[in-house]
């Protein structure tokens, strides 16, 4: 999990690590990063020790309260153990609010985290006081919308680090049934091409498909140094249980399956038809 700059569990992932210039672009494939040029900053957010989004569903209104997607790692809370889903928790948490240059243009704050857990997926979703209107009206910043289909493979993609003000660009090489690192366990998860060498702060950076600039996944960790299941290591396991490890090579949960689960006023219904986030 490429958590944050403090973290102790996680403080590794960093090492050597050194802030890179605004709008910094990384990618083998030149092709490919011709085609993210269109790619930006616009809608990322830091925070203290993570990146994210201002996302919206595609029924979301300019009214509704706005909300951020980070990863369930990034809580301030810490982190959820296996089967932990948290709902509906009071926050005051803020957020750095970039524009497509990378640069900061407001703080944004939550009233309350709206959803986070680390089981099946690694999301959270924190509710702001600001609206959609009230940000793209202040701000002109409109939020990343959430893809509602399944990502390909073979999908060009970029992952937008608003901590970091760095876009990796790559593609998807495929999912992993099963993707497992220490106590957690996460489902059919985004496998990159070796062009995306994502790092710690990089997690809760939005994953968007470059020819749709939709969201179709959340970056969450990579397997550093090779080492199997563990802590900064996940490994993949097929339907037979067979393990693959990875070295140097990261991973993100995909979205889709967010989509059904926020209803009218942007309000999370995790009984909604299709929804099929964990439940409390």
């Amino acid at each position: 999990m490429k958590k944050s700059l403090v973290g102790t569990l996680l403080g590794v992932l960093l090492c050597g690590a050194t802030a890179v210039p605004a709008a910094a672009l990384d990618g083998a494939d030149s092709s490919a990063s011709v085609r993210a040029k269109a790619v930006d900053f616009a809608g990322t957010v830091s925070l203290s020790n993570c990146s994210g989004s201002v996302v919206r569903v595609p029924n979301s209104q300019p009214t509704d309260p706005a909300l951020v997607m980070s990863n369930g790692h990034c809580l301030e809370s810490g982190f959820p153990g296996p089967g932990e889903v948290v709902v509906d928790q009071p926050s005051t948490r803020t957020f750095g609010l970039l524009n497509s240059a990378g640069s900061k243009v407001a703080t944004l704050r939550a009233s309350k985290v709206a959803y986070g857990t680390m089981t099946d997926t690694d999301v959270s979703l924190y509710e702001l006081t600001s609206t959609y209107q009230k940000i793209e009206s202040s701000y002109g910043i409109k939020a990343l919308e959430l893809s509602a289909a399944r990502p390909a493979q073979g999908t060009a993609i970029s992952v937008v680090s608003g901590y970091w003000k760095r876009i990796y660009n790559c593609s998807v090489d495929g999912f992993a049934y099963r993707l497992k690192e220490g106590e957690w366990t996460w489902k059919d998860s985004v496998r990159y091409t070796s062009a995306c060498q994502t790092i710690g702060g990089t997690s809760g950076s939005p994953v968007l498909d470059q020819a749709t600039k939709k969201v179709v996944a959340v970056n969450n960790t990579g397997n550093e140094s090779g080492g199997r299941c563990t802590d900064n290591n996940p490994c993949e396991v097929d339907q037979n249980g067979t393990v693959t490890v990875r070295k140097g090579i990261n991973y993100a949960q995909q979205t889709y399956g967010i989509v059904p689960c926020i209803g009218i006023g942007n309000k999370l219904d995790l009984t909604a038809q299709g929804c099929t986030l964990p439940k409390p």
